[in-house]
């Protein structure tokens, strides 16, 4: 996950780390289910205070986008889309696979064109 916060931006270092973070789940890089680094620990690797973090999580957590599961951590909440969710966590896995197996992502791309053709009607 990259987030960059930009200290000479006009733009308060909270909204850069809540907008990326609702960039990066509403594209689907950070899936559904996935857990986030803890505040405190986000927070040193930005180089940023832990309120901001914190205030940057509980805005996104406002929205639908995280939720916190105690002491279990922060994750990205389940969407109002299922077949969305779902797919995503299937993605993940396979990208995670195709890792696992040492296949280049434009080889495992490619399969997964093949099968999205493969599957179309007609």
């Amino acid at each position: 996950m990259r987030i960059s916060v930009d200290q000479a931006s006009a733009v308060p270092p909270y909204e850069q780390v809540r907008g990326q973070l609702a960039e990066l789940i509403g594209t689907g890089r950070l899936a559904v289910g996935t857990r986030l680094p803890t505040v405190r620990g986000f927070a040193a690797d930005l180089g940023l205070a832990v309120n901001t973090v914190a205030r940057a999580y509980r805005e996104l957590e406002a929205a639908g986008l995280l939720e916190t599961r105690g002491r279990l951590g922060t994750f990205v909440a389940p969407g109002r889309d299922d077949a969305t969710d779902r797919l995503q966590r299937v993605a993940a896995g396979y990208a995670a696979e195709a890792a696992r197996l040492g296949v280049p992502p434009a080889a495992a791309l490619a399969l997964v064109r093949a099968a999205l053709d493969a599957a179309r009607p007609g």
